[in-house]
């Protein structure tokens, strides 16, 4: 039987974990704002804990830093001194001198005024010279430009600009999908036309922080009027390597690939690559540009590298945040994209992405809820401590050997969520399961004392109605007695409601004591008052007796019960019978037992003696304050005492 109640509860809190594993798995799939930012920084914080591998030896940095504005002169320098750096790298034997610098507006020190202009030119050639400069070297070859891309909702009116467009095929997958993998800009703020000719290709610089501002992707492609540009780095890695065929292959929406001839770069739907960092700022070999100008550089330190000029000089950088530096400079950023191009050593997602975490989400959940549902809780705590630090581990795991991320996020949410979703159910299941047993001993307890009842009063009638009348008595005396301080921790709600119940039971000894002794009017000799003071000891065998029978031990119920029982006739003094306790040695049950009994015994009684007025009862209780009753069971009484007579007088009208 209890098998049979056992399983459609296992099921119901099955069930239960099941529900919030299915609501993951579909957050998983559509990513809500706030999760999608709470997995950016799992992201991050595996990123953080996993091997970081050293970069390449193919990639330099030339910093126009503040030494160098110091020696050379404030930035922006004249451009034929940057050709000179351009002529001066290459002489240095760099592969590819990407610069991370746009040069938008003709020279400002060939303009009218300008005190390196010793007179006798015109203002176009002032404005030419420096500019030509920069252009002869350029014309040298190997220098790709930087340039920026706009992406505003209404373009603006747009100069015409020289870029350098990529050779790209893009391959749809083979069914009638088709999806948007590039962002599409709508203008672009670019080198002087003169510039942009004479070099031999350009790419852009753009690379946007995510929404919480943490640079985690650059992209390497972007459209712009039906035309497909590069990136500076991929502009720069092609150039390096010498690469012939460029194709886009997508997956989905959220994956694609990208492959420079025999190169395959994962990238997002969007062409984005997720940066594998080489460690903070400062990573690269950094040269400084006073450096190379002065001819400082080592020989062959620049040799056969891709290197890329930019500004770290305060006033003139530009930086960003990364999941593992604050203060990352757009240069290194672009350093970093093409070591791992070159490097061939990325950071990517499953080509399933999304569908991949949720499927994860459901078999780790489901599990969860088989376990928790079939064992227990505790074995639920676990598994879910052990999956979850495995789940975790394996990614980490992915990340750091692979370079592939699966977040543990969603996971994490399914069993975690399984699990408080199940216990939960469960605490209710048994608080359910709890009630209902306390219902059913409530309802024992209540078919114990009327059956007992029911002897008594086919012992002796007016005995029966006399324990009947004391437990409204005793609830009415306990609630008033439970707000002073001394009985308040004692006499809770549970264990007012018990003695209530209980109340009834005191006399129940009286059903071994004979009928001439338990029914005769008027006083008791001496010997049968002997007799009839065994009524507690009587009725404490009663209980004992069955406590033995049915192995019940330390039951809170029957010990109330038989301090109800057997002590209700104790005086405070001590004088009191069976066992002549004193004081509080006195249990709480049988000092208000021993007010209620007399109060009923003297004014609705009238089997001993003429029954009293309310007054004369309640007279009667107050001189026996101090020695035959508990002094604070007395104050208590007095409080509530009109509530007494009013009980009485109802109980009395109905028993006629």
């Amino acid at each position: 039987m209890p098998r049979a109640h056992g399983a459609p509860r296992r099921h119901l809190i099955f069930l239960c974990g099941v529900v919030p594993v299915l609501v993951t798995a579909v957050l998983g799939v559509f990513r809500p704002t706030l999760l999608a930012r709470l997995d950016d920084s799992v992201y991050d914080i595996l990123l953080r804990s996993t091997r970081t591998k050293g970069p390449g030896q193919n990639v330099a940095i030339v910093d126009v830093d503040d030494r160098s504005l110091s020696t050379i002169g404030q930035w922006p320098w004249r451009r034929d001194v940057v050709g000179r750096l351009i002529t001066l790298l290459r002489n240095a034997g760099a592969s590819v001198i990407a610069l991370d610098i746009m040069f938008a507006e003709s020279d400002r020190y060939g303009q009218p005024g300008d005190p390196g202009d010793a007179g006798g030119r015109s203002n176009g050639d002032m404005a030419a010279a420096p500019d030509a400069a920069l252009a002869g070297a350029l014309r040298e070859g190997r220098v790709i430009l930087g340039y920026g891309l706009t992406f505003e909702a209404a373009p603006r009116a747009q100069s015409a600009c020289v870029l350098h467009p990529i050779g790209i095929a893009i391959v749809q997958p083979p069914d009638e999908t088709r999806y948007e993998p590039l962002f599409h800009a709508t203008g672009a703020v670019c080198n002087l036309p003169m510039l942009a000719e004479a070099a031999a290709t350009s790419g852009f610089l753009n690379a946007a922080p995510d929404s919480d501002g943490i640079l985690r992707r650059v992209p390497l492609l972007a459209e712009l009027d039906g035309r497909v540009y590069p990136g500076l780095a991929l502009a720069a890695v092609a150039a390096a390597t010498g690469a012939r065929d460029i194709a886009l292959r997508i997956a989905n929406v959220n994956a694609s690939s990208l492959t420079i001839d025999d190169r395959t770069v994962p990238v997002d739907g969007k062409s984005n690559l997720l940066l594998r960092y080489r460690g903070k700022k400062r990573t690269f070999p950094y040269f400084s540009a006073a450096d190379v100008l002065t001819n400082q550089v080592p020989v062959g330190a620049l040799r056969g590298k891709i290197v890329l000029v930019g500004t770290t000089a305060l006033g003139t950088r530009e930086v960003v945040a990364t999941p593992l530096d604050t203060l990352f400079t757009g240069v290194e950023v672009q350093a970093t994209v093409a070591d791992n191009l070159l490097e061939q050593d990325f950071v990517h997602r499953s080509a399933l992405g999304t569908s991949l975490e949720s499927l994860v989400v459901l078999l780790l959940g489901i599990a969860m809820a088989v376990l928790v549902a079939g064992i227990g809780i505790a074995s639920g705590l676990i598994g879910a401590a052990a999956s979850v630090a495995a789940l975790w581990w394996g990614t980490e795991w992915l990340l750091s050997t692979r370079g592939m991320f699966i977040s543990p996020l969603f996971p994490t949410i399914g069993v975690l969520a399984a699990l408080a979703v199940m216990t939960l159910a469960k605490f209710t299941v048994e608080r359910g399961r709890a009630d209902r047993a306390t219902r059913e001993k409530t309802s024992a307890q209540r078919l114990m004392v009327q059956a007992l009842l029911s002897l008594t009063e086919v012992r002796d009638a007016e005995t029966g109605r006399h324990s009947r009348r004391t437990q409204q008595y005793a609830r009415l005396l306990a609630e008033q007695l439970a707000t002073q301080p001394d009985f308040r921790a004692y006499l809770t709600r549970e264990r007012i409601d018990l003695l209530s119940s209980l109340a009834p039971l005191h006399d129940i000894g009286k059903v071994g004591v004979s009928d001439r002794v338990l029914n005769k009017p008027g006083a008791l000799t001496p010997e049968e008052l002997t007799e009839m003071r065994t009524h507690p000891t009587l009725g404490r065998e009663v209980i004992l007796r069955a406590e033995a029978r049915v192995g019940v031990r330390d039951d809170a119920t029957l010990e109330m019960a038989k301090d109800i029982v057997y002590t209700h006739h104790e005086r405070w003094d001590g004088t009191g019978y069976p066992q002549g306790l004193r004081g509080t040695a006195i249990p709480v049950a049988g000092r208000v037992m021993a007010v209620v009994d007399v109060y009923d015994a003297a004014h609705a009684r009238a089997l001993y003696a003429k029954s009293l007025s309310h007054d004369a009862t309640v007279e009667l209780i107050v001189r026996g304050k101090g020695t035959h009753f508990d002094p604070s069971v007395v104050d208590a009484f007095l409080s509530v005492a009109a509530l007494f007579k009013s009980a009485s007088d109802e109980a009395i009208a109905d028993a006629q």
